[in-house]
């Protein structure tokens, strides 16, 4: 009596779990058909991109993963984009903040007083150099200066003469032009010897250094021989130093004096600069044009000879819709934006202009105010590709 009663019981239980269990089996196929919904209507929206040769893509996305996957949405904004130029460059010294010291005479180092390194005062001699030419210098110095004294001791007496009546006019302006000669022969050789920098001993001359600065070059040893106008020691000085940077032919004209620029070292550091000056002319074999930049700052802590990269932000930009440069995401060729809609984002070609600093300018395909993807954008990109691939 006892089983009969337990067997209904029993077969109720097996209907309602029969019935849980198909249940839950129609929900698991909802949710893995709407899992799989995006992926065929990406795909089919991209058959029917193709069919119109382009046409606007859909991808859907729900609000909640916006936020965890940091997509940003911001509206296409009216502004401009400054115009950059990225270009090589080197660090130059200014022309009075460098100098060549070189041998005004062939001779054998003597004497170096100063080494690689070494700070130096302007007149200061570095090295000492014997030189026959030296001495040859000094006799010719030694020489006019003894018959510039003869010469004006001959027209004195002339005069003197001339004055008592004992000589006649022509005596005297005979003296007169010989003292005339005499001076210019012992003027021309105290110059060179001056410029040669002779020394009192007659058969040496000193390599002194022309401007205040630290030794960054020697090419000299003691008792090496020189040539004249040999370079034995480079000087630099503590001046503002200069950017020489070399920009191509079809870009010289979109950059001026006054222009804003940016150096960037070897290291990474940005050094704000101005555009000085610019050659209205090519050269070289790549022909390209000279832009001269100028730090804005005199201790930038560029080095001399060092190679540089250099922004030049040219100001004749485009104005117009700007967005942010990660926004715009490029798709078999084209670029796109994706809109904001309610289902989630539609792929939106649009022409771009200038992309300079982050910014991208908008030249056609969407309004000021159109909500876009910004940051991350390119996530969204990857979700219809893999949705595509999928189907």
């Amino acid at each position: 009596m006892m089983e009969q009663k337990s067997r209904p019981a029993n077969w109720s239980q097996v209907i309602v779990l029969v019935a849980v269990a198909a249940a839950l089996g129609f929900g698991a196929a909802n949710w893995l058909t709407g899992r799989n919904r995006p992926a065929a209507t990406a795909a089919a929206r991209q058959a029917q991109a193709d069919a119109k040769g382009g046409a606007d893509i859909v991808v859907p996305i729900p609000a909640e993963y916006l936020a965890a996957a940091k997509i940003s949405v911001d509206p296409v904004a009216t502004g401009s984009v400054t115009a950059e130029l990225l270009a090589p460059g080197a660090v130059i010294a200014q022309p009075n903040s460098e100098a060549v010291v070189v041998a005004r005479a062939a001779g054998n180092i003597t004497r170096i007083t100063r080494q690689l390194g070494d700070k130096v005062r302007a007149g200061e001699t570095l090295a000492e150099v014997e030189s026959q030419d030296a001495a040859a210098m000094a006799a010719e110095r030694n020489a006019t200066a003894a018959k510039l004294d003869l010469a004006r001791k001959e027209y004195q007496r002339e005069s003197s003469l001339f004055g008592q009546g004992v000589t006649p006019r022509q005596e005297l302006e005979t003296a007169q032009a010989q003292l005339a000669v005499a001076q210019a022969d012992a003027q021309r050789a105290a110059s060179v010897a001056r410029g040669a920098r002779v020394n009192g001993d007659g058969r040496s001359i000193s390599v002194v250094s022309p401007i205040s600065g630290t030794l960054t070059a020697q090419s000299t040893t003691l008792g090496g021989f020189v040539q004249p106008q040999t370079e034995l020691f480079r000087v630099a000085g503590a001046g503002q130093v200069r950017v020489e940077v070399s920009v191509g032919a079809a870009d010289i004209s979109r950059v001026a004096a006054g222009d804003k620029a940016t150096i960037v070292t070897a290291g990474g550091t940005p050094v704000e600069a101005t555009v000085r000056a610019v050659t209205p002319t090519v050269s070289g074999s790549a022909r390209s044009a000279t832009v001269i930049v100028v730090p804005a700052v005199l201790a930038s802590g560029l080095v001399v000879g060092e190679g540089v990269q250099v922004r030049l932000h040219m100001k004749n930009g485009g104005a117009g819709l700007v967005v942010p440069e990660d926004a715009v995401q490029n798709i078999d060729g084209r670029d796109v934006l994706f809109v904001r809609t309610k289902e989630g984002f539609r792929a939106q070609q649009v022409r771009i202009g200038i992309r300079s600093g982050g910014t991208a300018q908008i030249l056609s395909g969407v309004e000021a105010g159109t909500p876009v993807a910004t940051e991350n954008a390119f996530l969204i990109k990857a979700d219809m590709i893999k949705s595509a691939e999928a189907e």
